[in-house]
């Protein structure tokens, strides 16, 4: 095929990787190359269904591989021989995924190595890489995740009901509760949190029944995350929730950092979007917290530590720990 007849013609040579990162908001998918990283991207909304064994394999396969098609399609990347798949819910909802997804793979697109990563761990490579730390990843959950390339550690990523403190959901939920103690005049409520939480869901007593029955509970609360952002500054109930949730990823991310040497520490995920009245809070609190340990600025997403995961793998550059329920490989001749 002759250089320049079409748009993938350029990439056709080299080792095929597949990165796909699946999380609570969709799908993403990179195809690319080893030697030259992704080549394109392309996503879906929405989570992968869950069922009796936890992620279904068959759903992640059917959104998969149509993504990928067109990207190979668009790209001209080789085929893939090696797959990382970065799954929210792994370590506990990957059965399934680890029993069939590999052969899937194999039979689709003729994988020979694919790895199963937990998305703390790709949210981890993505931001740092090979490097020994810890990062926080923080979105509507959170989970701290740190190694010193000999093992992982990790903390929280309990879920809404139990744990994710100082997630999206953990400070929307607060800023909800101050609302309503001020709708009922108890102390320590907030009047502007109380109109904004009636912007947003309408009249208070409707909040119940609007909330509990949702399977995207934790969602909508951290949809209100922003609002108590926006009131922290003139608000000091609203500035406490931030204060209080900068401690509690001070807390986690102390837990999992390395303790010698002088460990990174990223901050990945949406949450940080909403800016100042929570980063400041945080750098305060982790500056306690952590004071051998340094700054960086994330280089990249769950879906970029997919990737290099992947080159890492068929390049045979792989650094990072194995452990069965955080990142495991499987091969296939």
């Amino acid at each position: 095929m002759s250089a320049g007849t079409g748009p993938g013609d350029h990439a056709a040579a080299g080792v095929g990787v597949l990165a796909v990162d699946s999380g609570g908001s969709g799908l993403r998918v990179a195809l690319g190359a080893a030697e030259r990283g992704a080549l394109g991207r392309r996503s879906s909304p929405g989570p992968v269904r869950t069922g009796a064994r936890g992620l279904d394999p068959d759903d992640l396969l059917a959104r998969l591989a149509p993504l990928a098609r067109a990207l190979a399609a668009e790209t001209g990347a080789p085929p893939p021989t090696t797959a990382v798949v970065g799954a929210a819910g792994l370590s506990t909802l990957g059965e399934a995924l680890r029993a069939e997804l590999p052969a899937a793979l194999a039979r689709e697109f003729g994988v020979r190595t694919t790895a199963l990563v937990a998305d703390a761990v790709t949210a981890y490579v993505g931001a740092l890489g090979s490097r020994p730390g810890a990062v926080v990843a923080a979105g509507t959950g959170l989970i701290a995740i740190g190694t010193d390339l000999t093992a992982w550690q990790r903390a929280d990523g309990w879920g809404h009901l139990l744990g994710d403190c100082g997630s999206g959901a953990w400070i929307g939920r607060a800023g909800l509760e101050a609302a309503l103690r001020a709708y009922d005049g108890r102390p320590g409520g907030s009047v502007s949190l109380l109109a904004r939480a009636k912007e947003r869901f309408g009249p208070l007593p409707g909040l119940p029944g609007l909330l509990y029955p949702r399977s995207d509970r934790p969602a909508v609360l951290a949809s209100f995350a922003p609002c108590v952002a926006s009131c922290a500054q003139d608000d000091p109930v609203a500035a406490a929730v931030l204060r209080a949730a900068a401690r509690h990823m001070a807390e986690s991310a102390a837990t999992v950092c390395p303790p010698g040497g002088e460990p990174l520490i990223a901050l990945t995920g949406g949450l940080f979007e909403i800016g100042a009245p929570l980063l400041v809070p945080v750098e305060e609190e982790l500056a306690r917290a952590l004071p051998h340990a340094r700054r960086t600025p994330a280089e990249g997403d769950p879906l970029d530590g997919a990737l290099r995961i992947a080159v890492a793998l068929a390049t045979d550059t792989f650094v990072w720990p194995y452990e069965d329920t955080l990142l495991s490989v499987a091969h296939h001749p």
